[in-house]
């Protein structure tokens, strides 16, 4: 099985990290941000979108353009799933696992105790599995299951 594991710059990345341990039992791969912060992947492959803002100019194009490597990503890659943590840079790969009918797995963000991100409203419609790491979340997202804390 391979797995793609996903998450925007910053805090969404460090949440992932707290993963690595699972990208060594499996085939896996990273997908983030393009940032000037250089991670020690330990050999895991990584690959980096453009880094984007939702409320910049021309984020649109951006989302666009990320969607475009993305596709080329995934079908270099072929995933079987997706983990991802967000934010908008990695829609667009949930988005191909989901066409292609690959597993989507979200974990909503740590920071959030009282009210959804934008991402999380979103990808709970079509995620496979979504978790949240504090059960107070489960009052907007019903049907997720609460995992308890990534830290």
């Amino acid at each position: 099985m391979k797995i793609c594991f996903a998450a925007s710059s910053g805090g969404h990345f460090e949440q992932l990290m707290k993963l690595k341990p699972l990208m060594g039992k499996y085939d896996s791969f990273v997908l983030t941000e393009k940032t000037n912060i250089d991670y020690n992947m330990d050999g895991i492959p990584t690959y980096y979108v453009e880094q984007i803002n939702r409320k910049e100019k021309g984020h649109i194009f951006k989302f666009i353009k990320i969607f475009i490597s993305s596709a080329k990503i995934f079908f270099k890659e072929k995933p079987d799933a997706i983990v991802t943590t967000g934010v908008l840079a990695t829609i667009p790969m949930a988005i191909m696992c989901k066409i292609f009918r690959r597993k989507v797995i979200y974990i909503e963000s740590f920071a959030k105790i009282n009210s959804p991100t934008l991402t999380g409203k979103l990808m709970y419609k079509f995620a496979d599995l979504f978790l949240v790491q504090w059960e107070s979340m489960k009052k907007f997202y019903p049907k997720a299951i609460y995992g308890g804390g990534i830290y």
